[in-house]
């Protein structure tokens, strides 16, 4: 699907997501899985390093910089929040090949400190995104619910932070699976109810998911959480505005995205009884 279509802001509003969106061409994916997959060997020795560069890829390297801010990606994100646009967080979703790691039903909002929800997740595939690799699973029309009570699991094969999953009945039978080849994307509200099952294909299953809030919005862990500028103006200040890496891979990045874990890791873990490291 064109991302400039019309139809995305109003199947959108009907559904909670839209898919699949042409971002990247399968040439491009494969050139940014290959840097992202370069750049986890670089940092392997390092755990930290690695949680962080799986966290924080737009701010650590280039290539996904420039993801982020890709003319198709911002186009789909206006055409939900308006020009306006902050780069709330970048993270990787990786299944690596034969695993049993999944992502319980859970709604994206649900412990991120943020006081409204204006906010999309444009999420990217780099690999093929199917039911046998695991690719998310929607339930339409969910997203018109407010938060819904989660339980923790810290489940050890569950991606999830705090292993949360929604403790509300979810019906499976009405879920739609979201298959996506490299470059495609899709794109969901923070309420909608989504999901993943294990991957039992023989490649990585690897998805990037971009986090785009309007500037209006504000974080409980403070006007020193760090956010990007993607589009048009910030006339509010809540936020720390910081700017694409210049060089990948910087100490000096990893020292300031390790920094801005620390402070959002004290919200999304509040409440719990332990904390994923």
């Amino acid at each position: 699907m064109n991302v400039s279509t019309p139809t995305i802001t109003a199947d959108y509003a009907r559904d909670g997501y839209v898919f699949p969106l042409d971002i990247l061409s399968p040439a491009e994916a494969a050139e940014l899985r290959a840097d992202l997959e370069a750049a986890e060997d670089a940092v392997r020795a390092d755990k930290q390093h690695l949680r962080l560069l799986r966290g924080y890829p737009a701010r650590l390297l280039p290539s996904f910089a420039r993801l982020v801010r890709h003319p198709k990606m911002i186009a789909a994100a206006s055409a939900v929040l308006g020009p306006d646009l902050i780069l709330w967080g970048s993270g990787l979703f990786i299944k690596e090949a034969n695993t049993p790691s999944f992502v319980s039903w859970h709604q994206d909002l649900t412990y991120w400190g943020l006081d409204q929800a204006d906010e999309v997740t444009l999420w990217v595939a780099l690999s093929p995104a199917t039911v046998e690799s695991g690719c998310m699973r929607f339930i339409p029309g969910s997203h018109g619910r407010n938060i819904v009570p989660h339980a923790d699991s810290f489940a050890d094969n569950n991606l999830l932070t705090r292993g949360q999953e929604i403790a509300v009945e979810v019906d499976e039978s009405d879920a739609i699976d979201v298959v996506l080849q490299p470059g495609q994307a899709s794109i969901h509200h923070g309420h909608l109810f989504h999901a993943s099952g294990p991957n039992g294909s023989a490649d990585r299953r690897i998805g990037a998911a971009i986090r785009y809030i309007v500037p209006a919005m504000k974080s409980t862990a403070g006007p020193e959480t760090e956010v990007s500028l993607i589009s048009g103006e910030d006339r509010h200040g809540n936020f720390r505005l910081m700017p694409p890496p210049a060089t990948r891979l910087d100490p000096a990045d990893f020292a300031a995205v390790a920094a801005d874990a620390e402070r959002r890791d004290a919200v999304l873990y509040a409440g719990a009884k332990a904390a994923r490291r």
